[in-house]
């Protein structure tokens, strides 16, 4: 193998068994630990609107309460200014004093009630208020278990960014990642902020690129259990498993179809790693490429009509574009220009952008407009991988080292606000965004 494909494969292509071990370095070692993630806001919004939350009513008898949530999620936008309500308990009434939170400098105003229902459930109601206006802006009711307040909270959240921005809110979406403690992977499920995690697989072998289906019930992922790299389907709720692709070489970076029917994956069954397509269920194997570059780490258009991939066939790393059908209905073009070294495709929600990992004086994360071929650096870190969008594009997670520390950071696609999300203890990699639930 020359230098650069050494090279290549020791940042990129972890289905190779070097990589194993650069991985098992990268995490390091750890103490057990199950606390919650932590985020770490670095920089907000050029403006920010000022809202208060006050205290719904009842919401005391809760396990959490509705409005810490809420509170928390529009302060993690970087742009929302939360107005402290200092112990003020209000609930939904007809004509609420909106000249007391007016003269507090609030433009918008939350109030609540939870009520208790049968079976442990509890019913929870908010209305938001344009305070300058003085006239209601709507609301909505969220019903929930009472181990499952917090979702409330996000539903709350994310109605209120709506009504106020015009943007779907992602607050009730989901993460995945990948923590090591000592010897243990876990492969985590969480909400948006980092919290309620869960624990989906533990495995004394690495686990990496977990990706979500579009109907965020499965995560597709690469687990090395069984001493080699094989593709898994996951199902969350059950906790079953199917395995993907487990060809003789390499198994790795798992992508689904917008549809769901289908994934690309990168396989060395053939020699060189080369890309794939096969049902959800693993059947109908396709190759996709050809030649002696190494092909890897597939991502689907937003249309499904077209796939984005890293390969080395022009000399160094460069991502590429084909047909989704493969080579053999056109050559793939290239895509990315702007600098000599290029991985791991990422397209946004709306697919108007790329983002992907540059070496520009360190490995760091690029937006490419696909329109109009601009490239922005959005971060300052020089250990930038695995890009991820939130579900309504305006945010990428993405793993990253700040200084002895392997954590998540967050930046939107302005790169006006940043954020870091570390879990005390442990080291984290390999983020996934899940999307918007129905």
């Amino acid at each position: 193998m020359n230098s650069l494909k050494s090279k290549y494969r020791f940042i990129k292509d972890r289905s190779t068994a070097f990589c194993i071990l650069c991985l098992c370095l990268s995490f390091g070692i750890a103490k057990p630990s199950f606390a919650q993630m932590q985020i770490e806001i670095s920089g907000v919004g050029q403006s920010q609107f000022p809202i208060a939350v006050p205290s719904f009513t009842a919401e005391n008898n809760l396990t959490s309460k509705v409005t810490d949530v809420v509170r928390s999620d529009l302060a993690n936008t970087g742009k929302f200014f939360n107005i402290d309500p200092g112990s003020t308990v209000q609930g939904i009434t007809e004509n609420p004093d909106l000249s007391f939170w007016t003269a507090r400098r609030a433009q918008a105003l939350a109030v609540g009630d939870v009520k208790a229902l049968a079976g442990g459930m509890f019913e929870v109601t908010y209305r938001l208020y344009d305070t300058v206006k003085k006239e209601s802006l709507g609301g909505t009711t969220v019903q929930v278990g009472s181990q499952d307040i917090r979702r409330a909270g996000h539903a709350i959240a994310d109605d209120i960014v709506q009504r106020l921005t015009g943007e779907r809110g992602i607050f009730s979406t989901r993460l995945s990642y990948i923590t090591r403690n000592g010897k243990q992977f876990q492969l985590m499920i969480s909400d948006s902020d980092g919290q309620n995690s869960r624990v989906a697989l533990t495995s004394i072998e690495p686990i990496i690129s977990p990706v979500w289906s579009p109907d965020g019930k499965n995560v597709a992922y690469v687990s090395f259990e069984t001493k080699k790299p094989v593709v898994y389907v996951h199902e969350l709720s059950t906790g079953k498993r199917i395995v993907l692709a487990n060809q003789k070489g390499n198994n790795s970076a798992p992508a689904w179809s917008p549809d769901g029917t289908k994934l690309a994956v990168s396989l060395s069954k053939d020699g060189n790693t080369q890309i794939y397509s096969v049902n959800a269920d693993g059947s109908n194997l396709k190759r996709l490429t050809s030649g002696s570059a190494v092909d890897t780490e597939p991502q689907w258009s937003k249309d499904g009509r077209s796939i984005y991939f890293t390969s080395d066939r022009g000399g160094s790393p460069q991502i590429y574009r084909m047909n989704s059908d493969g080579e053999s209905f056109g050559p793939a073009t290239r895509v990315t220009f702007k600098h000599s070294y290029a991985t791991s495709p990422r397209i946004s929600p709306d697919g108007k952008n790329l983002a992907y990992i540059a070496r520009s004086g360190g490995f760091k994360l690029q937006l490419l407009d696909l329109k109009t071929g601009d490239v922005v650096g959005l971060t300052q870190t020089n250990y930038d991988e695995t890009p991820t969008f939130a579900a309504n594009g305006k945010f990428i997670l993405y793993a990253t080292r700040i200084g002895n520390r392997n954590v998540l950071a967050a930046v939107s696609i302005d790169g006006s606000v940043k954020q870091v999300l570390s879990i005390p203890g442990s080291d984290v990699r390999e983020p996934a965004w899940g999307p918007f639930m129905n």
